[in-house]
């Protein structure tokens, strides 16, 4: 009888993770095309709880272009093209074992349909993962984390198009054929499951370009998924030592009562978070998803040899968790499926806070998929106050802790848990509302919503306790 583990395993993968829109800037340097997150805009005048990206049409696309006055932080990020090699080596001052990034896929393909990369921006990305590697850290790379370029969206129409499987799986082999001998850790799509809040930045469909938005994003996800099949299918057979991970946001939501009615609706809501990890992890269609189609009124268009290229499957899966939520049979039939759980605190935007639920969800993916996970992303977005030139901020040490202990439970319930990247270890840009005073950093950037500060790198109270947490490989939280 085997022995089950009682802490974090020796070669744990401890570490943090950001985005190359959110942080690089430089959005017209070296050949750099235009993206979708080039085009978020940060609005100072409109509620806290309604800064969120939102579904976008070709005449905000036009607007945002030959705008002067409008405000488009990640354009400018955190500069983090020109500041990498500071800002790894205070990560490295942590300990970090790992580091997760993405490639601009602009940096590579600046318009998305061309026969040739960029070389100044292969460049780059050699350089940047030199310097994670010499810094004593295992890169972890995401190859499409909101960073689809903008021409995609305009001269077609996003993800729904399936020329986007051609471009897309060229881009993927360009990235193996260059970086294979430097980064074995492989994310293809972020949060794949995001289509609803994220939907233009992750399937980059302008809503006036379909007939149908709602079908539209479906087919769209699906020809990522056939795309994530062709990569994953070439890095297998030419770079058999790589491991292809795929990526949910988040996970099963609760159930707002025991009410059968609300547990089943809360059943049929999963069942679509499940979809996306269960084609990619499974390699086809699950009987529910086709159910679902028909109740909606969804077609999807499979193209030949799709389904045999499903059935290239990930080989590890990761997860973000930031909160959880609750169904009910009434919301659920009214199309608005989940919705914050009251019994729970929550940070300035509303994000619910629960550790216990990492711990859950953790155990409901290992019984279902029997692979190794690794959490991407972790963190909760606060606003910081620099006092006297620090930062105390005893509020995110709290939380990351929390989740920490229910991460070393769940290894105990026997999850092959593999690492651990807390989101954004220095601050940079919203995802969701492109303003910069939502942090999550053990590194406070000294910068506002309008790009206006010194940008001088300050350290908070969590970084050196977050260093404590991987000298120890987990048993030190207090």
């Amino acid at each position: 009888m085997s022995k089950l583990p009682t802490g974090f395993p020796k070669d744990f993968l401890w570490g943090g993770a950001i985005a190359a829109n959110q942080a690089e800037g430089a959005y017209d340097v070296d050949g750099k095309g235009l993206s979708v997150a080039d085009i978020n805009e940060f609005r100072a005048d409109i509620p806290i709880e309604e800064k969120s990206n939102r579904e976008l049409d070709t005449a905000y696309i036009e607007a945002a272009l030959n705008s002067t006055d409008h405000i488009f932080p990640k354009r400018w990020g955190i500069d983090f093209y020109h500041t990498y090699k500071e800002d790894l080596k205070l990560l490295a001052r942590m300990g970090f074992k790992t580091f997760r990034t993405s490639v601009a896929w602009t940096r590579i393909f600046p318009n998305g349909d061309e026969l040739e990369p960029n070389e100044a921006g292969l460049k780059y990305y050699d350089d940047l993962f030199d310097e994670i590697i010499k810094n004593g850290m295992v890169p972890m790379i995401t190859i499409s984390h909101y960073e689809m370029p903008l021409h995609l969206t305009t001269a077609y129409k996003g993800w729904y198009s399936r020329e986007l499987i051609e471009f897309f799986t060229r881009f993927c082999k360009v990235l193996f054929d260059r970086y294979h001998s430097k980064v074995k850790y492989w994310i293809i799509i972020n949060q794949i499951n995001l289509i609803g809040h994220e939907s233009f930045n992750h399937l980059g469909i302008a809503e006036d370009k379909v007939d149908n938005l709602f079908e539209a994003k479906y087919q769209g996800v699906h020809n990522e998924m056939v795309a994530c099949g062709h990569a994953t299918k070439y890095a297998h057979e030419n770079y058999p030592d790589l491991q292809i991970g795929m990526m949910l946001c988040g996970g099963p939501t609760y159930s707002a009562t025991a009410k059968p009615e609300d547990v089943f609706a809360t059943l049929r809501h999963n069942q679509m978070e499940y979809f996306f990890s269960d084609v990619l992890l499974r390699g086809y269609y699950p009987g529910y998803a086709f159910r679902f189609f028909e109740d909606n009124g969804v077609k999807i268009e499979f193209g030949e040899g799709d389904e045999e290229a499903l059935k290239n499957t990930a080989d590890f899966m990761s997860f973000s968790y930031y909160y959880t939520r609750v169904c009910d049979a009434e919301s659920f039939a009214n199309g608005n499926e989940d919705h914050r759980n009251p019994l729970l605190e929550a940070n300035p935007w509303g994000w619910s806070i629960d550790p216990v639920g990492l711990r859950t969800f953790l155990n409901l993916f290992y019984d279902r998929y029997q692979c190794p996970i690794y959490i991407t992303e972790n963190g909760v977005g606060y606003y910081d106050e620099l006092v006297d030139g620090k930062i105390h901020d005893p509020y995110r040490i709290d939380y990351l802790r929390a989740h920490i202990e229910q991460m070393k439970e769940a290894i105990k319930d026997g999850v092959d848990l593999r690492g651990y990247y807390a989101w954004g270890p220095i601050d940079i840009i919203s995802c969701s509302s492109s303003e910069m005073s939502k942090r999550y950093g053990f590194i406070y950037v000294d910068q506002d919503d309008y790009g206006k500060g010194s940008q001088q790198r300050i350290l908070k109270d969590s970084y050196h306790w977050y260093k404590k947490v991987i000298e120890t490989n987990g048993e030190e939280l207090d």
